[in-house]
């Protein structure tokens, strides 16, 4: 029986590669199939499949298609009351005529919006203010791809969105997903900044000119807060971020209601709303789905402006249709993942608990045998195997987020491998997939917008891409593994 399952599934990927099913329909149908071959077992009923795979299974990610639900409205208001533009145009400004100062400035700008913005539309918006002033200093066109492919990844890795599936997924509390993501975000960024300063001096546009003191202001504004840290108690802190927030927010609401019929203005505090839910998020303990509303409530105080509710109810209904690809996949991932660790136990398909107390369901009893000698026994197996097998991240592979990665996942959950070994296999791999994979819509468009070929992307960008891929795999052995 297990070889029929595994039979299914390889089947599902091997379409999916081929591009012959898209992972909308690869998904539903795999899950499917696994019941279906238990039924004519007839180890499960009809109703075990209704009920216990396609009702239990479509709900399963609710948390997270509610939250991308909300992220797709706040995406939609950034970009409808021009914050969005603004933030990447003056940054970009600001640089002036410095390649690498350019790049470096406009990777944390797209990291930053793309921590809350995402779907094509936000790249096109954003790529088409970005890469005529990069073109304009005379980088090669896979450079100035490479920037914003890097800072979309960057972004996702940011974004609370994305932690909310691994959260419900793989089982994880909210503080382990978010510590691992900002491991991985900051190798991350060490690894896009080398890419821009290695890219940048092989063209030799990266000319040493000596030291700067603007970058160690910076940093040393930055490093504040750690020097203050130990006299300054965490509820503090977080009262702090309260107040802050609080007050820029009453203040924004007043400036509005004071220029009410006037021309909308964007004041500095508009640009913290990106933002928002991630101070709410990691600095206050709120969670995602009222993060994401206070974070919109805060846009819209702070831009308030004659048609704003008009504007905001456009905002919701556009944001919400631009994820509807994104909800149906989960739907589909949810069914995968009911079809092989079984339905949950509050869910639609509870019922099977009770006829079966004390029973492993089927699918999984079936696969456990199979999967147990595949499943890496040390740190030193974890790494090598699954860097070697990154490759299979790309052109909607079984280890592809957003392919069968969330189900491959719980396949790996199903043989033994701990949650975070898990999330650490697919976040580190997901670096690759966001930034080198042809089959990303964004990466089509900005190959085409820079007139030169998908493919040249991937070979310039996947050599970084793995080597972050690999140190996040290290990180999760020491974490998740005792490595």
């Amino acid at each position: 029986m297990g070889w029929g399952i595994g039979f299914i599934f390889l089947t599902a990927a091997a379409l999916m590669v081929a591009r012959v099913l898209p992972a909308l329909l690869a998904l539903p149908l795999m899950a499917t199939g696994m019941g279906v071959l238990l039924v004519g077992a007839g180890q499960l009923t009809w109703q075990d499949v209704f009920l216990g795979i396609w009702a239990d299974g479509a709900v399963r990610l609710a948390e997270p298609m509610v939250i991308a639900m909300l992220g797709g409205m706040l995406s939609s208001w950034l970009q409808k009351t021009g914050v969005a533009q603004n933030l990447v145009r003056g940054g970009a400004e600001l640089a002036g005529d410095r390649p690498w100062l350019l790049s470096v400035l406009v990777l944390g700008l797209v990291a930053l919006l793309f921590s809350a913005v995402g779907g094509l539309g936000a790249v096109i918006m954003v790529g088409t203010v970005v890469l005529p002033i990069l073109h304009s200093l005379g980088l090669r066109e896979y450079i100035s791809a490479g920037v914003l492919l890097f800072g979309i990844s960057l972004g996702g890795l940011l974004n609370p969105g994305n932690w909310a599936v691994y959260k419900t997924v793989l089982g994880l509390s909210d503080t382990e997903v978010s510590r691992y993501a900002l491991g991985v975000f900051g190798v991350m960024a060490v690894g896009a900044v080398t890419f821009v300063g290695v890219e940048l001096a092989r063209t030799r546009m990266l000319v040493w000119s000596g030291w700067r003191w603007e970058p160690v202001g910076w940093l040393g504004l930055v490093g504040v807060p750690w020097v203050l840290r130990p006299w300054v108690t965490v509820p503090g802190w977080r009262w702090g971020v309260v107040w802050g927030l609080g007050c820029v927010t009453l203040w924004g609401l007043g400036q509005g209601l004071r220029r009410w019929g006037q021309p909308p203005r964007l004041a500095w505090y508009a640009y913290l709303t990106p933002v928002v839910p991630l101070i709410l998020i990691l600095g206050l303990g709120v969670p995602f789905i009222p993060a994401f509303l206070l974070g919109l409530a805060y846009g819209f105080a702070v831009t308030l402006r004659r048609g704003g509710i008009n504007l905001l109810t456009g905002a919701i209904l556009e944001g919400a249709a631009s994820v509807v690809a994104a909800l149906v996949l989960m739907m589909g991932i949810g069914m995968t993942l009911s079809a092989v660790l079984g339905p949950t136990k509050t869910g639609a398909g509870a019922v099977w608990y009770t006829t079966h107390p004390d029973a492993v369901w089927p699918v999984l009893a079936a696969i456990q045998p199979l999967l147990a000698p595949l499943i890496p026994t040390s740190p030193w197996e974890y790494v090598v195997g699954f860097a070697l097998l990154a490759p299979l991240a790309l052109y909607r592979g079984p280890l592809n987020v957003w392919g069968l990665g969330y189900g491959m996942g719980g396949v790996m959950l199903s043989a033994g491998l701990p949650g975070g070994a898990v999330m650490g296999v697919l976040m580190s791999l997901g670096v690759i997939q966001g930034v080198c994979d042809p089959t990303n819509t964004h990466n089509v468009w900005l190959a085409n917008e820079v007139k030169t070929d998908v493919n040249v992307l991937l070979i310039k960008t996947l050599p970084y891409a793995w080597g972050i891929a690999v140190v996040g795999l290290i990180i999760a052995t020491q974490r998740y593994l005792g490595g």
